[in-house]
């Protein structure tokens, strides 16, 4: 039987299961071991573009000596890179990727935010690809898949936030109509992917034993494409397109540019219908935005900053130490700096986006309550209604073509992205309350306290496939739910 639990036996039991919990997690030393042989470091494209409708790649996972920033690090990387290749199809394009395991775990690729199926050898978390073993996959990306930024990343429960914490996530980009837009093909493009990392003194991963899974591990090194602080442009007068990917396993992001308003111009399923000005951009992990920054004629040198968001906290989970909690989440850290190019042909806003059609009436209506707790013989885990994941309970089912609402509870005492696996939804309200503004989503933050409603067209693949938080401790300790999808 499952016990929920109020704060107050919450932080009582918290440090009492926290040796069960750890204990569970064994990856790390693997990891870190000095048995392990750290392959050296190889120099392979870091773009991978489809031709002639075809997008092919071998991807090895695999423990290499890289650099990272001004240091050396060990670090878990696909093709040596951190962050991972970047790979660029368009919709009607077929993907085959020859993937090599050679980590001390077993492993698999989730590719996050694609509308493709969920079985097979296309985006299957329920596979498990043993150290030493390879598989290839392959699907074709649907003719009518929105243009967008898309990821992947492991997924094999029990061992995904160890190994995306480790370096394991590469941007999958889907090239299409918002692409084509004059005023956006027009502007400089450039890709952020955030990532954090915690490191012993030599540069080696940090062992799970000394971070906070529970509250969900973050690392005291923050990178953007690999590096601490980099310099970006904007082109005076012009504009630059960021396509932002949260990359990290439990940070949130709260970005502002100093001086600069952000364009958002599309969330994680494809475009809005319109550019919306947003003073900052708060973005879980594993969500992805890509907005324009407008340079005005005053050149002049500003700081991309990410600046504190208390998520919430769970008992000894919040006490500090290097490496867990990533230091003083009270002060702004610079993640990047903005330096003005030479002036440009003054640039405009496009006006018109995409379409995005109303949903329609829901024929069925469920509700998920997110919450953490205690159960035998397992420690502290974490729930959807009530229970922690289980490998074979199928927890949904839903209809093939039919849309659903999904009510989203948060009554627990930290905040949850929920992310749902092949297909987008829109989110209706929260609290009741309205969104300003429509857009396509794959995760949706679910502040303690509050509750989040969802509506979810289930189009064109029938089959298994999850839901979870995607603060990745708190789905491999048990935030993730099975759902099938029958025709």
């Amino acid at each position: 039987m499952m016990k929920k639990l109020n704060r107050r036996q919450f932080i009582t039991l918290t440090a009492a299961s926290a040796g069960t919990a750890l204990a569970a997690s064994w990856g790390w030393q693997k990891f870190n071991s000095a048995q392990i042989s750290v392959q050296p470091a190889i120099e392979l494209p870091k773009w991978h573009k489809s031709t002639d409708g075809l997008l092919e790649i071998n991807l090895e996972a695999s423990n290499r000596a890289v650099k990272l920033g001004d240091q050396q690090a060990y670090l878990l990387t696909y093709n040596g890179q951190i962050p991972a290749p970047r790979l660029e199809a368009k919709p009607g394009d077929t993907v085959r990727i020859r993937f090599i395991n050679n980590l001390a775990q077993p492993t698999n690729l989730h590719y996050h935010g694609l509308h493709i199926p969920p079985t097979g050898n296309a985006d299957n978390v329920f596979l498990s690809i043993d150290p030493g073993e390879s598989f290839n996959y392959e699907f074709t990306i649907p003719a009518n898949h929105p243009a967008g930024t898309f990821w992947y990343h492991p997924h094999l429960h029990g061992l995904v936030a160890e190994q995306l914490f480790g370096g394991l996530a590469g941007l999958f980009v889907v090239r299409g109509e918002l692409d084509e837009i004059p005023e956006i093909k027009a502007a400089k493009e450039e890709f952020l992917v955030l990532q954090d990392f915690a490191f012993d003194g030599e540069g080696r991963l940090m062992s799970s034993a000394r971070m906070s899974i529970m509250t969900g591990r973050e690392g005291d090194v923050i990178t953007v494409n690999g590096e601490s602080n980099p310099s970006l442009s904007l082109p005076a007068e012009g504009l630059v397109r960021w396509r932002i990917l949260n990359a990290s396993t439990s940070r949130f992001y709260r970005l502002a540019l100093e001086k600069h308003p952000f364009y958002l111009i599309a969330t994680e399923g494809g475009a809005l219908e319109q550019p919306v000005e947003v003073s900052e951009l708060l973005l879980t992990p594993g969500q992805r935005v890509e907005v324009l920054v407008k340079g005005d004629r005053q050149p002049g040198q500003y700081r991309l900053l990410n600046l504190p968001y208390n998520r919430g906290a769970i008992g000894m989970g919040m006490m500090g130490s290097r490496g867990m909690m990533g230091g003083n989440r009270n002060t702004p850290t610079v993640l990047a700096t903005v330096n003005y190019d030479s002036p440009v042909k003054p640039a405009a806003l496009p006006k018109k986006l995409a379409a995005i059609p109303a949903l329609p009436t829901p024929q069925q209506v469920r509700r998920l309550e997110l919450n953490h707790g205690m159960a035998a013989g397992m420690g502290m885990v974490f729930l959807i209604n009530g229970q922690p994941f289980e490998h074979q309970r199928i927890d949904t089912q839903v209809k093939l073509d039919t849309v659903e609402d999904w009510e989203i509870v948060n009554t627990g005492m930290m905040d949850h992205p929920f992310h749902l696996h092949v297909n987008h939804f829109q989110v209706i309200s929260r609290n009741d309350q309205p969104e300003p503004y429509r857009a396509w989503k794959d995760t949706v933050l679910v502040p303690r306290g509050e509750t989040v409603r969802i509506r979810i067209p289930f189009r064109d693949f029938p089959g298994k496939t999850v839901y979870h938080c995607h603060i990745l401790d708190h789905e491999d300790l048990g935030m993730m739910g099975n759902l099938l999808i029958q025709t």
